[in-house]
């Protein structure tokens, strides 16, 4: 058997230029997750591994980032994975140790996870799909130690009804029964028990929360805030009753996109109060529309400790208004 002993990726390139980022993408694995008081769970997941190139090498010895791979998988067969982003920082670890001319090392993973839920009315139980991601970078410090940031994140697909449209429909409906001569009580009683038509959007929340080493940020608490940040949880089998009663939630919670942002920044600030200040967040909701060709687009981008402070000057300010009246 051949020892081929030339290492061409060492040699110098012909323009020495930085790269930011060098390795595998697509890179499919199996990974099971151990969860407290619940049954493991395997995942089919989807891996980007990357290091920096500095400027006096060719390339990257990337074969190395699947032995990485494989490695941190035996050793999960010994130790258990409680948290996808903790395995990401144990890969991340061994490419630094593995691509000694690196200074940063990335781990980007993506995988489907089911969530199992009850319908409103039959309490039928279904089968949710929500993707799951998480990413860690880790640095090589000055003394040679590592610095690792872990995000982890989700995105649920929801529902939600348009307050705009729905208003509209309400000041027809109140002229509409003024011309039958309904009297102004019943026409008031009406309104507000009734949900009104409007027109609605399949939304798409995702809520990312990116911090050091050292916390947890459950995945299922991310996933309870995004779905219930919108006007109405949707399911994968309704019965009859079920429908009405995920229409009537929808329309009795009408939500603008932007609104949906501010409900899940909102309750990340309330779940995790634990989490330091410069803990990063992102919050994105995407509606795609039914009576438009476009979606609708809000996004908010914060640290913890910005949020904190706003929705402390809110509260402030909520407070004087009452104690005024």
């Amino acid at each position: 058997m051949m020892d081929l002993q030339v290492d061409v990726q060492a040699n110098r390139p012909e323009f020495s230029i930085n790269l930011t980022r060098v390795g595998v993408s697509n890179v499919k694995k199996l990974i099971k997750v151990t969860r407290r008081d619940k049954r493991p769970i395997i995942l089919v997941s989807e891996f980007d591994l990357f290091v920096d190139l500095p400027s006096d090498r060719k390339g990257a010895n990337l074969s190395r980032n699947f032995e990485v791979m494989d490695l941190a998988l035996e050793d999960a067969l010994n130790a258990p994975v409680y948290e996808i982003e903790q395995f990401c920082g144990d890969v991340a670890e061994k490419l630094l140790e593995r691509h000694e001319y690196a200074s940063r090392a990335e781990v980007r993973m993506q995988s489907e996870y089911m969530v199992r839920r009850q319908t409103p009315s039959t309490g039928t139980t279904t089968q949710e799909i929500t993707n799951i991601f998480a990413e860690t970078t880790t640095f090589r410090t000055d003394d040679q130690q590592h610095k690792t940031r872990r995000m982890i994140g989700a995105e649920v697909v929801g529902m939600t009804a348009c307050p705009c449209a729905q208003e509209h429909v309400r000041e027809l409906v109140e002229m509409r029964l003024r011309e039958l001569k309904v009297s102004q009580a019943d026409i008031d009683a009406f309104l507000r028990d009734i949900p009104l038509a409007t027109h609605n959007q399949r939304g798409r929340g995702t809520i990312s929360i990116e911090v050091g080493s050292g916390y947890e940020v459950p995945l299922d608490t991310i996933i309870e805030i995004v779905e219930d940040s919108m006007s109405s949880k949707i399911y994968e089998l309704l019965k009859r009753t079920d429908e009405a009663v995920v229409v009537e939630t929808a329309h009795k919670n009408p939500k603008f996109v932007e609104d949906c942002v501010r409900v899940m920044a909102h309750r990340v600030v309330e779940a995790f109060p634990y989490l330091p200040d410069d803990s990063v967040v992102t919050v994105k909701q995407v509606n795609e529309e039914s009576i438009h060709r476009h979606n609708a687009f809000a996004e908010r981008v914060a640290t913890l400790g910005e949020l904190r402070q706003e929705l402390a000057i809110e509260h402030e300010i909520e407070v004087k208004a009452f104690c005024e009246t």
